[in-house]
């Protein structure tokens, strides 16, 4: 396995190779990385990614460039080098768990491919994932070593991905914990959670009348937060009374009789109190409440 010879081509670098060899870091312990253009060099390696003008995984083969590319996914994006790995390696990468890899594959692979190929221009504004890696190439102002360089950018890809499959992980692992709550929800439309646990892929799923999710902070306070209309929305299915947009401390103590209180965001959208049964009571007048 360490003896492996990896080619990728020299020069400027981007997204899909260096997360291309960010993900065999997780399958190989070591290898030898040469980044090249030259075809004799790139025959003789065992795996060969974005370059060389062939697809085929079953011989190390993970070019996307040749006419007619390397396929493309049911929505439409195409592959680039690192959805072609992703294919061969994500399932053992994610420990053979299907539903995390395609959770990684749609948060994080299929974006970098969508970029890569030109299907979408990337974000409209701020600094894309992809657009991180390639600043880590030399400008034209330096003198840098592009092979020292993509090391660093596959380091740091390195990481993100670990990140995101362990991001994805979390959530899917969640939806159990999170259906149990909504089954023993006493009153569908208020969930209540022992534990913070990702929740809104879950109840926007199984509970069309959830309102608002109680749950402990990690400081052992309670929060109540309402259920948006759909995942990214600031649009809540029920807001929280209007009276108490923006109240902290003796103030909203004050409104709603309750001695602890602590403060309900100007959003209407999550409230804290120190006590379980003061978030409850919060939670009844929030349904209440026009």
């Amino acid at each position: 396995m360490n003896d492996k010879t990896i080619a990728t081509h020299n020069g400027k670098f981007h997204a899909d190779d260096v997360f291309s060899i960010a993900t065999l870091t997780h399958i190989f312990p070591s290898f030898n990385l040469v980044r090249t253009r030259d075809l004799n060099v790139i025959g003789e390696a065992d795996i060969v990614i974005d370059v060389g003008g062939e697809y085929d995984p079953e011989t190390g083969r993970f070019d996307h460039h040749q006419r007619g590319g390397a396929g493309q996914r049911e929505n439409g994006i195409p592959y680039s080098s690192f959805g072609l790995i992703w294919q061969k390696y994500g399932l053992e990468i994610c420990q053979g768990n299907q539903e995390i890899a395609d959770a990684v594959d749609a948060g994080l692979v299929s974006t970098i491919d969508a970029i890569d190929c030109g299907h979408v221009e990337g974000v409209a504004q701020g600094i894309s994932l992809s657009q991180t890696i390639s600043m880590f190439n030399p400008t034209w102002q330096e003198d840098g070593d592009f092979d020292a360089c993509f090391d660093e950018a596959v380091a740091f890809a390195a990481r993100i991905l670990t990140r995101f499959i362990a991001s994805a992980a979390g959530g899917i692992n969640a939806k159990d914990i999170v259906a149990e709550a909504i089954d023993n929800a006493s009153d569908p439309k208020v969930i209540v959670l022992e534990q913070y646990t990702p929740w809104k892929t879950a109840v926007l799923t199984l509970a069309p009348e959830a309102l608002f999710m109680v749950y402990p902070s990690q400081s052992g306070k309670w929060t109540i937060q309402a259920v948006p209309v759909e995942l990214g929305s600031f649009e809540d299915r029920k807001s929280l009374p209007k009276p108490w947009a923006g109240l902290s401390d003796k103030a909203f103590k004050d409104i709603t009789g309750l001695d602890d209180a602590l403060f309900c965001h100007n959003g209407l959208f999550i409230a804290g109190a120190d006590s379980f049964a003061s978030i409850m009571k919060m939670a009844a007048m929030a349904l209440q409440a026009e």
